[in-house]
C-alpha cells in the first residue's frame, strides 16, 4: 500500500539517473473539499498537483513555484502552488461543459507558465511554453526540453482519493554519450508502469518491480501537506495596492470590505476602523519629521 502524503527521492548507482515520486492523499483531498470540480478538471488538477510536487523536488531553492495551464476552451486557468517547504496549494476556472478528451480537448489553445519566486527576495524566474501533446505530462515533457535540455520521462495519475506521481530523469552532468543505453534501458522499464500500480503500490514495491536488476538507493521520505499562503497581512497589502480611495468606495457601498482567498476559502473582513487602520501607516510615511 502507497505510503500517504510523502514525497521520495532516488538514485541509480554508478548512472546519472535520478528519479521523484510523490504521493498525495490527504493533499489532495483538502483541495476538493474546498471546491466542487467536474470529473475530467478534477482528473486534470489532481495529475498536475503531483507534476508540480515532483518538479519542485528537482530543484534546489527556497521559495515557491506557481505553474499555470491557461487555455481558451471549457477550461481557462489551472494553478498549482508547490513551496519548498513541501506544501501544496491548487484551483482551477472553468467557464462551460467539459468535455472528457485529451490536454487539447479540455484547454483548447494555450500555455504553460511556470514561476519560481524566491524566499529571499531574489530575481523571480518565468518560462512558458505553447501546450502541446494530449496530455499533461506530454506538455511538461516538452517544457523540460525546451527550458533544461534534460532527458525526462513522467507518470501521472490522479483517482477520487488520491494521486501520484513518477518522474525519472537523465543528469546534467552526465559525460556525453555516457549511459545512453542506460537511460533508454530505464525509460522503456518505467513505460510499463501501469496507472492502479501509480495509486496504489508503496515506493519500494514499485521500484522493485520496474528496476529490480537496478541498483537503486532510496532517499528518506518527505512529507507533503496542503497550506495555503494567504494571510491578512498579504490581503492588506493586496488591499493597499488598490488605494484608499477604492478601498473606501467598496466600503460606503456594501458596508464592509470582504476578500475571499480562492485557494482555501478563507474570508477577510475589514470594517471602517480597519480600513483606517490599514492606510494609516501610508499616511504616516506621507508626514513630514519634525526638527526640534
Amino acid at each position: 500500500m502507497a505510503e500517504p502524503d510523502t514525497l521520495r527521492r532516488f538514485l541509480f548507482e554508478g548512472a546519472a539517473v535520478r528519479g521523484v515520486m510523490v504521493h498525495l492523499d490527504a493533499t489532495w483531498r483538502a483541495v476538493l473539499e474546498r471546491h466542487d470540480y467536474p470529473e475530467p478538471l478534477r482528473e486534470l488538477l489532481g495529475e498536475m498537483m503531483a507534476a508540480v510536487a515532483l518538479l519542485s523536488a528537482t530543484l534546489k531553492f527556497e521559495g515557491r513555484m506557481i505553474a499555470q495551464l491557461q487555455g481558451s476552451g471549457p477550461v481557462t486557468l489551472l494553478v498549482v502552488e508547490a513551496s519548498s517547504e513541501r506544501t501544496l496549494r491548487a484551483i482551477a476556472h472553468w467557464n462551460r461543459e467539459i468535455p472528457a478528451g485529451d490536454l487539447q480537448d479540455i484547454l483548447g489553445d494555450g500555455r504553460l507558465v511556470i514561476t519560481l519566486e524566491p524566499s529571499d527576495g531574489a530575481e523571480r524566474y518565468q518560462g512558458i511554453v505553447e501546450l502541446t501533446g494530449s496530455t499533461l505530462a506530454d506538455a511538461i515533457v516538452h517544457y523540460l526540453e525546451r527550458s533544461e535540455q534534460l532527458d525526462t520521462g513522467l507518470w501521472l495519475a490522479a483517482g477520487k482519493d488520491s494521486t501520484a506521481g513518477l518522474l525519472v530523469q537523465k543528469l546534467p552532468d552526465s559525460a556525453e554519450g555516457e549511459d545512453a543505453d542506460f537511460w533508454n534501458r530505464i525509460s522503456q522499464l518505467t513505460a510499463t508502469l501501469k496507472r492502479k500500480e501509480l495509486l496504489e503500490l508503496d515506493v519500494r514495491e514499485l521500484i522493485h518491480r520496474l528496476y529490480h536488476e537496478e541498483d537503486v538507493r532510496l532517499f528518506e521520505s518527505e512529507p507533503m501537506c496542503f497550506r495555503c499562503s494567504c494571510s491578512r497581512e498579504r490581503v492588506g497589502n493586496m488591499l493597499r495596492s488598490l488605494g484608499k480611495a477604492e478601498v473606501q468606495s467598496i466600503l460606503e457601498e456594501q458596508g464592509e470590505v470582504e476578500v475571499a482567498c480562492e485557494f482555501c476559502n478563507q474570508k477577510y473582513q475589514y470594517d471602517a476602523v480597519d480600513t483606517e487602520q490599514l492606510f494609516a501607516s501610508d499616511v504616516a510615511h506621507d508626514i513630514p519629521p519634525t526638527t526640534q
